[in-house]
């Protein structure tokens, strides 16, 4: 009957935004229900007893991710070792309805892994073994605790690595629930297209392999997509303990530059025009003149302060030339200035590590803020107008909005650091994001082409599906999950 009732809110919050007040009143009325001893001591059993912890701090660490959302302690954080520990938490979770959160590396940003419901939070980082590569089949399985970084240092002397990086050293598997991508999706795709086969465990306990267990195939035509199912869900259908990864060849040569323009809508033109070139670029990422300031300050650069394009060609030596000649030609025809070069490893590994510290360096802006982080994505047509306006959103709301963005692939994020004692400047910022959102979507995109809906973004998910697509989401839910167990308030309320 509840969930009747909370679903007609969630539905009429699509179409009225002023009843939402009820349905955050709907779903706190939920209580967190004291864990039983028994309960915990079979928890102890599960995975041992120094691997569960009633600890505040471990709690407290569980709690939250890299989101402005406030931190919500699980009751019990349990360690696993293996999948058949998973397995049997989520048995025990699942028998006393107790809510069950996955976590990995913590590196989230829209409150994916707040224990919003108490519950046991259980962590998945011991789980840490790289179990196969396969160089001739550019492959290779892992569990769910081993971190891009990692990996890539094991594959470093096999002439392969695993493209897709999100910035953070985040967990794999936790990459593969996000469908994360990151500065080099333009080229290699995102986690949806380099994910082969995934081994998961159910609200129930029960174990699949989502392209059937060992399968390893380019492609394959056999029934659904279980694969793609279960990638982006967040934990909300089922627990990934191991996935089977796309590797790709590490290219032969590399360069990387900056070019700064005087306007916004001058570098989006660029990249826009650029990738209808036809141009193989490996990255091509914006940032605004707020974030080129934070990142000299807090990276200690010398970069001039205004829109500007970080590259980065790979390929052949003769390619790397022919292609930065012609995007030159591109960057001069729309006012840009001329490249500054990184062209040895750690020149460009330092102007990488710059872009990817961009959050830290937009919370330095501010010290003592939390970030507060959107992104939307759009088809790369309608990028130039879907990031100007966002900007003009920004200056009249009088609010620091570093942009940033993989604008290669349409996607570009704004990192506001927030003072999250003032609810006045709170409200200004989430409406800016909401506005920016609402605009992707009217623009044919998304109101989040990376981070996830998690806590965030569930009433945006509503518009942007639709009250059918909903219910068909909900109803896999409910079939996968019945109990409603698995990281419950996420992407749904």
């Amino acid at each position: 009957m509840f969930r009747g009732r909370l679903n007609h809110v969630i539905l009429a919050a699509a179409r009225y935004p002023h009843r939402l007040n009820e349905l955050h009143t709907a779903q706190a009325a939920q209580k967190i229900v004291p864990l039983t001893d028994s309960l915990v001591q079979n928890l102890q059993k599960i995975v041992g007893d120094k691997n569960v912890s009633e600890a505040m701090a471990i709690r407290e660490q569980h709690g939250k991710d890299e989101s402005y959302h406030a931190c919500a302690p699980p009751q019990v954080v349990a360690f696993a070792e293996s999948v058949e520990q998973v397995s049997g938490v989520a048995k025990l979770c699942n028998e006393h309805r107790v809510p069950l959160v996955p976590f990995g590396s913590g590196t989230g940003l829209e409150g994916g892994i707040n224990a919003i419901r108490g519950g046991i939070c259980l962590d998945l980082m011991k789980m840490d073994k790289i179990l196969a590569v396969h160089p001739e089949d550019f492959d290779c399985q892992v569990e769910s605790g081993v971190t891009r970084k990692t990996l890539n240092n094991y594959l470093r002397d096999t002439g392969l690595w695993f493209p897709i990086d999100p910035g953070a050293d985040a967990s794999l598997c936790g990459m593969c629930s996000t469908s994360a991508s990151g500065t080099n999706a333009v080229r290699y795709g995102t986690m949806r297209e380099n994910v082969m086969n995934m081994e998961v465990v159910l609200a129930d306990g029960r174990v699949i392999h989502t392209a059937g267990k060992d399968r390893r195939t380019k492609k394959t035509s056999a029934g659904y997509n279980l694969t793609n199912l279960f990638v982006g869900s967040e934990g909300t259908l089922g627990i990934i303990t191991k996935a089977t990864l796309r590797l790709h060849g590490i290219p032969e040569a590399s360069v990387s530059a900056v070019c700064s323009f005087e306007s916004i809508q001058e570098a989006v033109d660029t990249t826009v025009q650029v990738l209808q070139c036809g141009i193989p670029m490996a990255r091509i990422e914006f940032l605004d003149e707020v974030s080129i300031d934070a990142c000299n300050k807090y990276s200690k650069m010398n970069m001039k302060v205004a829109p500007s394009l970080f590259l980065e060609f790979s390929g052949s030596p003769k390619s790397l030339d022919d292609n930065a000649e012609i995007v030159g030609e591109i960057v001069k025809m729309n006012g840009g200035s001329d490249f500054k070069w990184a062209t040895d490893v750690d020149e460009r590994n330092l102007l990488w590590k710059t872009r990817h510290d961009i959050l830290y360096a937009c919370m330095a802006l501010r010290p003592g803020c939390k970030p507060y982080s959107t992104d939307v994505c759009v088809p790369v047509s309608n990028l130039p107008r879907v990031v100007v306006e966002s900007k003009k959103y920004i200056d009249e709301a009088g609010v620091v909005g570093p942009m940033v963005g993989h604008v290669g692939d349409g996607n570009f994020h704004v990192f506001f650091p927030v003072d999250q004692s003032n609810p006045d400047e709170v409200k200004t910022v989430h409406d800016v994001s909401v506005k920016m959102a609402l605009l992707a979507q009217e623009l044919n995109g998304t109101c989040t082409g990376e981070h996830g809906i998690g806590l965030g973004k569930r009433e945006l998910l509503i518009r942007e599906i639709g009250e059918s697509g909903i219910e068909v989401m909900q109803q896999l839910k409910q079939t996968l999950d019945p109990n409603g167990i698995l990281n419950p308030g996420k992407v749904f309320f």
